[in-house]
């Protein structure tokens, strides 16, 4: 398979090359010779930097940690302080202040000082959106 160059001599009006049909190599990709050129280059102009799709990729293994989804789930209920996180999830406060700068550092969570206490909320509501969507397609089985 020549993945080097763009076959076009095949017509371009084709939606699917048949590849559900066709068997694949041991690389798993695609061993047809059907390459939609206008569809590749359509694509192309509108796909994520790799900046950004880092970007994404960082916010999502902040959700792959179920100590951090616990604190994400408090907090989408109110805001908190270290203490009362780690009496609900039963942790030291070590443990959460750790797993608070990481949600912190992603910008996933954000702190308010109040005299001596330091109380966390959700960043902002795309957090609290990801986090229901994300509950109601789990739950939607």
């Amino acid at each position: 398979m020549n993945m080097g160059k763009l076959n076009t001599n095949k017509p371009e009006n084709k939606t699917t090359c048949g590849c559900e049909a066709n068997s694949y190599s041991s690389t798993n990709r695609c061993d047809c010779d059907v390459i939609h050129t206008d569809t590749v280059e359509k694509v192309k102009t509108k796909m994520l930097s790799d900046e950004t799709l880092m970007d994404i990729s960082d916010f999502y293994k902040a959700f792959s940690d179920s100590t951090r989804l616990k604190i994400i789930n408090a907090l989408n209920i109110c805001e908190m302080c270290v203490c009362d996180i780690s009496v609900l999830l039963n942790m030291t406060k070590s443990a959460i202040s750790h797993q608070l700068k990481n949600l912190k550092d992603l910008n996933l969570i954000k702190s308010r000082r109040q005299g001596k206490e330091v109380y966390y909320s959700l960043a902002d509501k795309h957090v609290q959106i990801v986090f229901e969507i994300t509950r109601e397609h789990v739950e939607e089985k």
